[in-house]
């Protein structure tokens, strides 16, 4: 359901990217994606965050800003940067309070961008929750916090990782395996369904999705031998869905579906529960994995990877997934421009 207080973005409108954890590799991956602007054909962007955390890893061109309506002059020759919090002494791998609070601050600032439809939709950084947590975050992840400012309810933000070969959608996400069975209900999953569908025509241009459900037991329960959420739970919400006219198969044995001859049969997989989801997605398209949220007023893309501490600050980290990212925003983008629904 589409907020009240959201406006569309201008056609010429850039993307904000939050520039996540200061102390993370999320400032490289975003200098890097600049520089790579023309070769990949990125749409213009700007950083939200302390500049400070560009400067500690990165000597190109930066270019201040005070409003986004000034990055695109600027982006052909520097990478514009909206200041928004401050970060205090920045070292990279080693993350602090102050930081993540600058975090909160730019993502809270990006969120607001594109609602007010300043930015075209925001691209976030990776953020440390555990880190998050000590500054007053409260949500499980970036994904239920921008859905909750958007005034979308959990149910109907759906978080879709994807990439060249696979799109998945994880039913449940962040909650310990021995809660998921409970979890489970027809209602999520057909809410989740059912975002997916429209996310994939409104978002991709797709104008009629194919989706398969993962079984949540091995072998999809053989026929309640190995567990009854399949008879119960999986295969009623798949029934109900495909007698509305949804094109969808399930439940599958989830160790079969993700094979190359399988994924030809389905846009997108909708799976029981986090690592069922993620682990194919990040073994098959780990440097350009993109989590996209769907079901939102706003496009909301991210890296399909973490914060990586280890790494930061020594000039290795790859930015593929920053750009693909980008680069699935600026096509939801268009996609959304051109969708009758």
């Amino acid at each position: 359901m589409r907020s009240s207080n959201i406006t569309e973005p201008s056609p010429l409108a850039p993307f904000a990217v939050s520039l996540g954890d200061p102390a993370g590799i999320g400032p490289e991956i975003v200098a890097k994606s600049w520089v790579m602007r023309d070769a990949r054909g990125l749409p213009p962007f700007f950083a939200v965050g302390d500049v400070a955390a560009l400067r500690a890893v990165w000597l190109g061109p930066i270019a201040m800003i005070s409003a986004p309506e000034e990055a695109a002059a600027a982006f052909g020759s520097a990478l514009p940067c909206l200041q928004v919090g401050q970060a205090g002494e920045i070292v990279p791998g080693a993350p602090s309070v102050e930081g993540a609070r600058t975090a909160f601050e730019s993502l809270e600032a990006s969120v607001g961008l594109a609602r007010s439809g300043s930015a075209a939709g925001i691209v976030t950084a990776p953020v440390g929750k555990e880190q998050l947590y000590g500054v007053g975050f409260t949500h499980p992840g970036q994904t239920e916090f921008v859905a909750e400012r958007c005034g979308v309810s959990p149910h109907n933000a759906v978080m879709m990782l994807a990439g060249p070969s696979l799109k998945v959608v994880p039913v449940t996400i962040h909650i310990p395996l021995s809660e998921v069975p409970m979890a489970l209900t027809i209602d999520l999953i057909r809410a989740r369904a059912i975002t997916t569908v429209k996310g994939l025509q409104r978002n991709f241009g797709i104008p009629r999705p194919r989706l398969a459900v993962a079984g949540l037991n091995p072998h999809a329960g053989e026929g309640g031998a190995l567990g009854r959420e399949e008879i119960d739970i999986i295969r009623p919400a798949v029934e109900s869905l495909r007698e509305e006219g949804y094109d969808i198969v399930g439940p599958l044995a989830a160790d079969g579906m993700f094979h190359a001859r399988a994924r030809e049969a389905y846009d997108a997989a909708l799976c029981m529960y986090h690592d069922q989801a993620l682990i194919p997605i990040k073994t098959l398209n780990f440097d350009d994995g993109v989590n996209i949220t769907l079901g939102l007023p706003i496009i909301r893309t991210s890296p399909d990877h973490g914060t990586a501490f280890g790494i930061a600050g020594t000039d290795s980290a790859n930015p593929g997934a920053m750009i693909a990212a980008l680069r699935m925003a600026a096509d939801a983008a268009r996609a959304r421009a051109a969708y009758v629904g």
